[in-house]
C-alpha cells in the first residue's frame, strides 16, 4: 500500500508539473480574422467587398469555363502524395458558385490517373491539366480520360495553355524553371529554358496567338513568340508572387497574387492596377464570359472566390 500510494503521489505530481508547464508556455487564446492576405507592402488586406467566396474543395489550384454546359470546371489536388497518390479529383460549379457535382472526374479511381493536377485548358471539347510530370486529357462531354503526354526532365508542370492549333504550352515551375510545347501529335520541346523565367506559373494565349507567362518570383509578364519561344514585350502586374493569367479578346490581361492575394488588371497600353485584394492564396483564375465573372481558386483554403468585372 506504501509502495502505491508514494506510486500515486508521483504520478500525480508529474501530471501537476506537465500542466504548469503547458500553462507558462501557453500562447493567449486568438480567434481567427475575416479572409483577407497579407500585400506585398507586408499589411494584412481584408477581402475586397466585390469578392464572393464558396468552399467544398481539396485544395482547388485551377478552373476553366465550360461555356457549352454554361458550368465552372475546377482542378483538385487531393491529398499531398505522400500521403496519398491518385487523389485529384475535379468539380463542377454552377456560375452562381454552387457546386454541380462535387466529384465529376474522381467519382471512382476506376481506369482514372489523376495526382496532383493543377492548371487546366479546355480546346475542342477536351480538358487538359498539368499533373505533375504528365499532361492529361479528358473527354469534356463524358469526363472519360483521354491522352497522357509524359514530359520528361519536368519536375512540377504547373500553368497550362493551349492554341488554337491544339499545340500545348505547360510551365515547369521548380528547377529547371521552363515552359514546354506539346504539339497535338504529341511531340515534347523546349520552348523556353531559364531567364527570364522566374518560378513560371500562369500560362495564356493572347488575342495574336502569342504565348504569355507570369512569374511567382517578380510581377513580370511575358509575351513570348509562338514559333520560336523570342520574348516579345515584358509588361508589370501590380504585385508579384503570380499564379493566375486570364486574357480578354480585347487585350486586357487579368492576373492573380498567390503570394499577396491581388488582381491586377493591364488594359492594353496602361500601367496594372489593383481591381480586388485580400484573396488568400489567389490560384489559376478562369473566366465565366458569359456572367462576366473571374473564378479565382485558393488552394490550401479549399475554397474558389468570385469577382464580377465591371462593364
Amino acid at each position: 500500500m506504501k509502495v502505491f500510494f508514494v506510486l500515486t503521489l508521483t504520478a500525480m505530481s508529474l501530471i501537476t508539473n506537465i500542466a504548469l508547464a503547458q500553462k507558462s508556455s501557453a500562447k493567449p487564446f486568438q480567434a481567427g480574422k475575416p479572409l483577407g492576405a497579407v500585400n506585398e507592402a507586408g499589411k494584412f488586406v481584408p477581402l475586397s467587398d466585390n469578392v464572393k467566396v464558396y468552399g467544398s474543395f481539396r485544395f482547388a489550384e485551377s478552373c476553366v469555363y465550360d461555356a457549352t454546359r454554361d458550368l465552372i470546371v475546377v482542378m483538385n489536388a487531393g491529398v499531398p502524395q505522400t500521403q496519398d497518390e491518385n487523389d485529384g479529383y475535379v468539380s463542377l460549379l454552377n456560375p452562381d458558385g454552387s457546386v454541380h457535382t462535387t466529384k465529376w472526374i474522381g467519382a471512382t479511381r476506376d481506369g482514372l490517373t489523376l495526382n496532383h493536377p493543377l492548371g487546366s485548358a479546355i480546346h475542342n471539347g477536351t480538358l487538359y491539366t498539368a499533373d505533375i510530370d504528365v499532361v492529361r486529357t479528358f473527354d469534356l462531354a463524358t469526363g472519360k480520360p483521354g491522352k497522357a503526354y509524359p514530359v520528361e526532365g519536368s519536375t512540377f508542370l504547373n500553368g497550362i495553355a493551349v492554341n488554337k492549333e491544339g499545340t500545348i504550352f505547360v510551365s515547369n515551375s521548380r528547377p529547371e524553371f521552363r515552359v514546354y510545347k506539346i504539339t497535338a501529335d504529341g511531340k515534347v520541346s523546349l520552348f523556353v529554358d531559364g531567364d527570364p523565367l522566374n518560378i513560371p506559373n500562369g500560362v495564356a494565349i493572347d488575342p495574336d496567338g502569342n504565348v504569355v507567362v507570369v512569374n511567382v518570383g517578380n510581377n513580370d509578364v511575358m509575351t513570348f513568340d509562338p514559333a520560336n519561344g523570342k520574348l516579345i514585350r515584358t509588361e508589370h502586374a501590380a504585385e508579384g508572387g503570380n499564379d493566375g493569367l486570364v486574357i480578354l479578346p480585347d487585350g486586357t490581361k487579368y492576373v492573380s497574387s498567390v503570394r499577396f492575394g491581388s488582381v491586377s488588371k493591364i488594359s492594353p497600353g496602361k500601367p496594372a492596377e489593383v481591381i480586388a485584394s485580400g484573396i488568400p492564396s489567389a490560384a489559376s483564375m478562369g473566366y465565366d464570359s458569359k456572367h462576366k465573372q473571374l473564378i479565382i481558386p485558393m488552394n490550401n483554403n479549399n475554397a474558389v472566390a468570385f469577382l464580377k468585372l465591371e462593364d
